[in-house]
């Protein structure tokens, strides 16, 4: 049997010892597992960043392993803590949207066509139903928690040892009632007409790259034009090195991004996540948009 591991991904930062305190819980239940932080910087109570990290990173893991998310700004509420089971890992979260583009994936790469949200508003949450081939559960297994739980810290107290359990080969319906439904955030504004695709911004990385919901190929990328903020981009770059100034690519996780060579575009064009951005073909030479 392969060495457990379990991920982190919180907006607790490093100068704190929160972060510490969970490894310390799944440690203390399974000393052998092996402990993998995907990202403690994501900005304060921000589900969306955070969604869009871990469901563009948890595809490079074993199949076997636990992701834990942590972005809770309901914790100690009556919001509902996960566990989703799928065949490409094993997630525990609130249930508040931090699974949506984990969920996005699954439904594409299995065949089913991802649901869309009930027009509420960008970025608003809905329920989804859970993809054919996985489960979830709400944590309601107290046998599993640490005790006393803390209401303002289900991190170290629900999230942390129930990931440690399951490292340790406990089964996920041990860890509490199946339910059929679970929230995503409604990212998917994608409109798409002849020649054109209509999006929006929804990360914003390090570098202040700008990140669509635009996914695309690179075909016939000098025949395309990005519109953004009133700006016209012509073209389609390979790599961040490639021209001057602002530019646009395919980045490495798939989605349209907007970029400036040595520099910030979301500073450049006073973008952020929510603006509208557009993908426009040239001419009938490009096909696939």
């Amino acid at each position: 049997m392969a060495p457990a591991i379990v991920t982190l991904t919180t907006d607790f930062g490093l100068s704190s010892g929160y972060v510490g305190a969970m490894k310390g819980v799944i440690l203390g239940i399974n000393p052998d597992v092996t402990l993998v932080d995907i990202s403690h910087d994501i900005p304060p109570q921000d589900i969306p960043h955070a969604a869009f990290v871990l469901g563009t990173s948890y595809r490079f893991f074993p199949p076997e392993t636990v992701h834990v998310a942590v972005v809770d700004p309901q914790v100690g509420t009556e919001r509902r803590a996960l566990l989703v089971d799928t065949p490409e890992g094993r997630f525990i979260a609130p249930d508040n949207g931090l699974l949506t583009y984990v969920l996005h994936e699954i439904f594409s790469r299995f065949g089913s066509e991802r649901p869309d949200g009930d027009g509420e508003g960008f970025l608003e949450p809905f329920s989804v139903l859970v993809p054919e081939g996985c489960s979830a559960y709400a944590l309601t297994q107290p046998e599993y928690w640490r005790h006393p739980v803390s209401d303002t810290f289900h991190g170290r107290d629900i999230f942390a040892p129930v990931a440690a359990h399951l490292s340790r080969g406990v089964r996920p319906e041990e860890m509490g009632e199946a339910v059929g439904e679970v929230t995503a955030l409604d990212e998917r504004t994608v409109e798409r007409r002849p020649g054109v695709v209509e999006g929006r911004i929804v990360f914003v990385d390090h570098f202040g790259n700008l990140v669509s919901n635009i996914r695309t190929g690179a075909d016939n990328a000098a025949d395309m034009e990005v519109d953004i903020r009133g700006r016209r981009i012509k073209g389609l770059r390979r790599t961040f090195a490639e021209g001057r100034g602002l530019l646009a690519l395919v980045g490495s996780h798939g989605y349209l991004e907007v970029a400036e060579r040595n520099g910030s575009a979301a500073d450049r064009l006073e973008a952020g996540v929510g603006t509208r951005i557009r993908l426009v073909r040239r001419s009938e030479a490009s096909v696939g948009l």
